[in-house]
């Protein structure tokens, strides 16, 4: 059966992957864009294609957009909050008004978009909600505290949604991408300035190596965008699904580090309570 897509950031990567995967599948989808210009360039995709201009951060524009597309378009079966962007710098070099922006997209406007449609969806007794977090949301690097202070947000924050809306025929799932061909790690990636010199040795040689890697990650968008619409066409899916190898290697290696800290310090831990 057809269903109706809402995703979030359709000019590129993942977005519009997810976006030709689904029309190719037979379903409608709403993307939305920032411009007249990516408007135009989305509604070349053909038919079943509905472009929406609408930036996330502008919260105030979000439920009208949304209440738009149900009355036009039809009923949102699947939102997809895919919109985000990567701020690369040491916390330190970073200014707090580059950690607001941060979550403003990535953390600010999902949550916008989800309440904007939760009404409809709770309506119907039905709907999935797909939040593209990351890798770095369960695991982090040096330099990208800011970007894994807001995916780990979006984690706790879809988690914990999934949990209350799951009686009312709603599902949600945090997908979490490792490394992939997107523009990311490219023109997308927003850095701040170097400015401590006590950080170079750790931060000039990740940042090369981040710059160099971008178009030659491991993962394919392509494949990806199968995957997320598998998902979202599931009966029963799960609460987090890890996207490549290096995804499912680093946070099984996490998996285990924490293990064996709270192992370490069980003792400790443990006596806390109230005698």
């Amino acid at each position: 059966m057809a269903k109706t897509f809402l995703i979030t950031g359709v000019s590129s990567g993942f977005g519009r992957a997810l976006a030709e995967a689904a029309l190719s599948d037979g379903h409608t989808v709403a993307g939305t864009v920032r411009n007249a210009n990516d408007k135009q360039a989305f509604e070349a995709l053909g038919a079943g294609v509905h472009a929406v201009i609408l930036d996330v951060t502008n919260s105030g524009a979000i439920a009208p957009a949304i209440a738009d597309v149900e009355h036009r378009i039809g009923a949102i079966d699947i939102l997809v909050n895919n919109a985000g962007y990567g701020h690369e710098g040491i916390l330190e070099e970073s200014s707090i008004d580059d950690l607001r922006r941060q979550f403003e997209v990535n953390v600010f406007g999902a949550v916008a978009m989800i309440q904007a449609v939760l009404p409809f969806m709770r309506k119907r007794r039905a709907g999935h909600i797909l939040n593209i977090t990351s890798m770095g949301g369960i695991i982090t690097m040096p330099g990208l505290g800011y970007y894994h202070g807001s995916k780990f947000a979006l984690e706790g924050i879809s988690e914990t949604l999934g949990k209350e809306v799951r009686d009312l025929g709603i599902k949600v799932t945090a997908v979490e991408p490792g490394s992939f061909r997107t523009d990311w790690a490219g023109r997308s990636m927003v850095r701040a300035e170097r400015s401590i010199a006590d950080y170079d040795a750790l931060i000039d040689p990740i940042r090369k190596r981040r710059m160099e890697m971008s178009g030659r990650q491991v993962g394919d968008p392509n494949k990806a965008a199968q995957a997320m619409l598998k998902l979202a066409l599931s009966a029963d899916p799960p609460a987090h699904l890890l996207l490549g190898s290096d995804a499912v290697r680093l946070v099984e290696d996490k998996m285990k580090l924490l293990q064996a800290e709270f192992d370490a310090w069980k003792n400790v831990s443990l006596s806390t309570d109230v005698a």
